[in-house]
Order: structure tokens, then sequence, then C-alpha cells
């Protein structure tokens, strides 16, 4: 047997091989990466000089309180608070830490205890005896340490990968997290802005109604036609039929934000069903560069990390290839039950084990298989870069060319309302037909209502834009 100072000496020698570097690649972001380039870190085309955006500026956290709307502050927060899809990600979140630290605690000193009593009958022939053996009372107790020394690192590379996997659930979370913050935004935007056409709807059809109930006057008094008539109730059932869709879209908006914040379709927060004023920003969008976004948007970062977990795996697909070793030891006593305890059933044991299956053919096959993991999430990360610059630069042009449409409209709508003013006076002052002036505030009524829709559009554009910049995630 060795000599106690021997076992120190292996011992302490297993312990520094265990120190050794772990095989398989050491993560790093690949120089080759497209998020890398030059082109992904620039910043946006075709926005200098485009309204409404701000490129020197950075993207805010909160970046909802630009709206300067205290119901809308306090709707995003109640959704961050109780929105059943954010619980979900979150409790995912946990899992992920829990495998994690599972994986950490993997390897290295496992102790335990081995207990047991039988009543038996042992085989003679067993022990070479001929005649039946009686029947014993045995017992058996035994303290168990081992420790498994990580030589080629196959525990650290499932630690990292563990890890590695952990901080992409979080960035999915955080990815949730600004969708959820962006559809609150959005469905209560809607609503406030399909109570603001329903109002211009409702004063469209009035109008409709009146001039109906002058071209039916006329004809009475012998001065119109039939056809007048006709037409006129024709345009008043158009004006009508517009107001149920309005409503709808109105109900279908509060319905989607009770749901994100966690209640039922009839639990519309106080304040938002009687929304006919959507708020709108006082200043133009800050968006950073290339480079911010690909710092800021969770989907990159889960990417990335998914990249880093793959590159880990790598290592523990390789280690297999290598021999498990442990250093074991025992102390307990086995033999007849009235005996335990005394010397002739004492026990103990103190040794290394080496357990190695020679590299086959399927082993190898899970290494290149590991490596052709790294590979296709090394793919996704670039798709997942291209696309964030993609979605970014297409929300950037939309908007900017929504605010051009909406200045358009806005100033077509100063115009009618300008002429509406002109024919009102004109008719008072009986120098103009009052059908003329009913004209004309149809002819505002109409701008009115494609101004009011894209306005919608240029708040729905917004917070597309806010979603695509990544806003919202710590």
């Amino acid at each position: 047997m060795k000599s106690p100072l021997s076992l120190i000496g292996t011992i302490a020698l297993a312990t520094a091989l265990a120190g050794c570097a772990a095989v398989g690649p050491n993560y790093r972001l690949p120089d080759g990466a497209i998020v890398n380039s030059p082109g992904a870190r620039k910043a946006f085309v075709d926005v200098a000089g485009a309204p409404g955006l701000d490129a020197a500026g950075e993207v805010p956290n909160d970046w909802w309180k630009l709206y300067d709307d205290p119901l809308l502050t306090s709707l995003i927060e109640q959704g961050i608070r109780t929105n059943a899809g954010l619980r979900a990600a979150a409790a995912n979140l946990r899992r992920a830490y829990d495998v994690y630290d599972a994986a950490l605690d993997a390897g290295g000193l496992d102790v335990g205890v081995d207990a047991g009593v039988q009543r038996a009958q042992l085989s003679a022939e067993s022990y070479l005896q001929e005649n039946k053996l009686p029947v014993y009372n045995l017992g058996s107790g035994a303290l168990k340490a081992s420790y498994e020394f990580d030589l080629f690192g196959k525990i650290r590379r499932g630690a990292e990968a563990a890890q590695d996997d952990a901080a992409a659930t979080e960035a999915a979370v955080d990815l949730a997290r600004i969708t959820v913050v962006a559809e609150i935004a959005r469905s209560y935007m809607e609503t406030c802005h399909a109570g603001h056409e329903i109002e211009i709807a409702e004063r469209t059809l009035d109008l409709q109604m009146r001039s109906t109930d002058l071209s039916r006057r006329l004809l009475e008094a012998g001065r119109g036609t039939s056809t007048a008539v006709l037409r006129s109730q024709a345009q008043a059932s158009l004006a009508r039929a517009q107001i149920p869709t309005l409503r709808a879209r109105k109900k279908k908006a509060e319905y989607a934000l009770a749901a994100l914040l966690g209640s039922t379709p009839g639990a519309i927060p106080v304040g938002v069903d009687h929304c006919t004023e959507a708020p709108v920003l006082k200043r133009p969008i800050p968006i950073g560069d290339g480079m911010a976004l690909l710092k800021r948007r969770p989907d990159i970062r889960e990417a990335e990390r998914k990249l880093a977990a793959a590159t880990a795996r790598i290592g523990v697909a390789t280690a297999a290839l290598y021999p498990d070793v442990q250093l074991g030891a025992s102390i307990g006593a086995a033999g007849l039950l009235d005996d335990m305890g005394t010397a002739a059933t004492r026990q103990w044991s103190l040794g290394p084990l080496i357990t190695w299956t020679f590299p086959t053919s399927g082993a190898r096959a899970r290494v290149r298989g590991a490596e052709a993991g790294a590979d296709a999430a090394l793919a996704s990360f670039d798709q997942t870069v291209l696309n964030a610059l993609r979605d970014t630069q297409t929300a950037l042009t939309g908007y900017a060319q929504e605010i051009e449409r909406q200045q358009d409209l806005e100033e077509a709508l100063g115009e009618a309302r300008h002429a509406a003013s002109d024919e009102r006076i004109l008719y008072q002052g009986g120098r103009a037909p009052y059908l003329n002036s009913l004209d004309a505030d149809r002819t505002l009524a109409t701008a009115e209502a494609q101004s009011a829709s894209a306005d919608a559009e240029v708040s729905i554009d917004q917070i597309n834009l806010f979603l695509a910049l990544g806003g919202g995630w710590k």
C-alpha cells in the first residue's frame, strides 16, 4: 500500500492537472462576423436632414416618456408588472440560471452515505462449502467521498454553455419586455386615434344628413331633382357605414390593451375608452447610429450568447474523447449484524478511478456536430444583425416619408378650413347659397379624416421605430 505521503502527492498532482486548460476553442467573436464590418457600424443611410429624426441623439431607455402622457406611462408601468408573457419569460430566466447553478455544481467533491440491513442465506458453493449455510442477519454501512477531476474541461465547458444559455434567455426577456412596451403603446395610440376618427366620421355624417335635408327641401320647393336627393342619401349611407368599422377598430385595440395588461377584455383602464386625442412627440426621435443599435438590440445579444454557448459545447463534445479521473475514498463496516462495529467488520478504501471509453466514430461525429452547430449559430447571429439593420432602416425611411405626407395633409387641412370659413361668411352675408357652404364643410371633413388617418400612421410608425431601435430594454 502507498504511504500517506505518496497519496498526498498523488492528490496534489491530480489537483494541479485539474487546473489545465479545457479542450475545445475559447470563445471570441469571429473577425468575419457581420457585426464587425464597417458597414454595420456606420450611420444610417437616407436619414440626413429627414424630418422628425435626430441622428445625433441616443434612444432613451424610457422612450415612452417623450410623449409626456401620464396615462401612457402608467399603462406601460402596469404592463411590465402584470403582463403574463413577461411573467413566463421571467420564470424561464429563473430556470435557466438554476440550470447554470446545477452545471457549476457538477463534478468536484461528492459525499454520500450507504446503509442497509438484510436477512439472507448466502450460497455455500460461492465460499467452496458443501453444506448449506445458515440464515444470517447482515448489515452494511459506509461513508463515501469522491472527487472528479475536470482534467479536460468537460464540466467547465458545460458550465460555460449553461451560463451563456442563461444570458441568452435574459436577452430574450429584454426582447419580450420591449415588445410588450411597444404593443401597449401601440394599442393605446390606436384606441385614441380611433376615437378621434369616430368623432370626425360622426361630424361628416351630420353634415351629409344636413345636405340631404337641404336637397329634399329644394326638391319639395321645385328647385331640385330626385337624383340629387338620392345621391346625397347615398353619400350619407357611405359616411354612416364607416362608423361601425372605426368602433370595431377601437374596441379591438382596447381588448388587446387589456390582454397586454394581464386583464380580461372588459377591464379597460380608466381614461382609455374616452381618449380621442393621442399623445404626440414634441421633439425629433433620437436614433443614434448602427454601432449603438447593435449594442442595444436584445435579439442581437441573444443570438451572440447562443453563439458563445454553441462554441462551449464543442469543448464538451471534445472532452468526451478523453478519460474521466476520480479519486474515491470510503470507510464503513459490513458483516453480521451482531458484529457490526467490531474490528472484523471494518473496511476502508482509497484510490483513483480512471474511466475511458475509447473514442469511436460516433464520439468524433458528435464533435463535428457541435462544430456545425457553432457554424449555424454564427450564421444565425449574422442574419439577426442584418435583420436588425434592415428593420431599423425600413422603419426610419417609412417614418420619414409618413412625416412628409402628414405635413402635406396638414397643409391641405389648413386650406380646407380656410375655404370652409370663407364659404360660411359668404352664406351668412347672403352672397352664396347654403349648399356651397355645406360642400366646403364636407371637403373640410374629408381633409380632417385623411389628416387624422395620417396622424395615426405616424404614431404607429413612431412606435415601430422605437421597437426597431431596441429602446426600453433596461
